[in-house]
Order: C-alpha cells, then sequence, then structure tokens
C-alpha cells in the first residue's frame, strides 16, 4: 500500500479512541493488516534487490533516492492532509485531534522503519522486518487498475467503518 492509504486507515482506526498511544498502535497494526490485502506500490528507484531473499535488499544512497525522498514526502504529506480533511473537514487543519495524527502516523511508521532496516539492519528492526514480509501480500499489482483499486476500497471501508462506529 502507499503511504497515502496507510495514513488515512491509521487515521480511522485511531480516531476510534482517545488515548493517542493506542490510537498510535492501532494505526501502527492496521499497517499490517492491509498490507496483507493485494494492491499496488510505487516502484523506489534507490532500492536494490537481492533476487534471493527479500530479507537482504539494500537501498542505495544517490541521486535516485533524492528522487524516491521526494515521492515519499508528496505521498506522505498528502496522506495526512487528506486524513486530516477527511475527518476533520476544513476546520480540523486548526482543530486536528491528537489521536487522528497518532494514528495516522502509526500507520506509515512500519514502511520509515524499512529504510531504518535497509541502513542499520539490528533488531528489534530484523524481527519487524521479517514480520512486515511474512504478512506482506506476495501479490504486488504493477497496473494501476486493480492495485489502485482495492487501495480505494480500503480506504473506503476504513472511512465507512470509522464513522459508523465513531
Amino acid at each position: 500500500m502507499i503511504l497515502l492509504t496507510h495514513a488515512i486507515v491509521g487515521a480511522a482506526a485511531g480516531r476510534l479512541v482517545s488515548n493517542p498511544l493506542l490510537s498510535f498502535a492501532l494505526g501502527f497494526v492496521s499497517h499490517f493488516i492491509i498490507d496483507a490485502i493485494p494492491h499496488w506500490g510505487y516502484p523506489l528507484a534507490s532500492v536494490v534487490s537481492d533476487e534471493k531473499s527479500l530479507i537482504k535488499k539494500d537501498m542505495a544512497l544517490n541521486r535516485k533516492f533524492i528522487k524516491d525522498l521526494i515521492l515519499i514526502g508528496f505521498d506522505f504529506s498528502l496522506g495526512i492532509i487528506l486524513a486530516i480533511f477527511i475527518f476533520q473537514g476544513r476546520a480540523g487543519f486548526i482543530n486536528t485531534s491528537i489521536p487522528l495524527i497518532m494514528g495516522a502516523l502509526g500507520g506509515v511508521l512500519p514502511d520509515a522503519l524499512q529504510f531504518a532496516y535497509l541502513k542499520i539492519r539490528r533488531e528489534p528492526l530484523i524481527t519487524l522486518e521479517k514480520i512486515h514480509l511474512a504478512v506482506h501480500t506476495k501479490e504486488d499489482y504493477t497496473t494501476l487498475s486493480y492495485g489502485i483499486l482495492s487501495q480505494i476500497f480500503v480506504i473506503i471501508a476504513a472511512i465507512i467503518i470509522s464513522k459508523l462506529i465513531f
């Protein structure tokens, strides 16, 4: 899933409780749940894959990395902004609830920790990466059609469920 999807679903989960730490935890858990759904993800040009083992991939720190950072930053920012807009409305940019933001941040954190893993490769990042790879769908879609539609449906379902419960 792209960060936008993780942020919105994490915010939807996080807004269900008033405790910011619990909101963060719910967003964090939501990341792994929705990563199990087949989806599309944009390729990162700076990732160096190991055909034999996904756990051994790396990320080169070069010009491609800068472009990837810009893409990731846009994806992350748009996800946070849309989460606020969807759940708080226009006034939400001023009165945003902390649990909503904490849920969104928890929702995107596992992907940020994957980057940390690529550069540090120490516990608990090793175990977290193994969990991430184990639960992540093996059916990544490189076409926009089904992969993006699956994310749109996940976002809509999260919004509806969140608004029905809260």
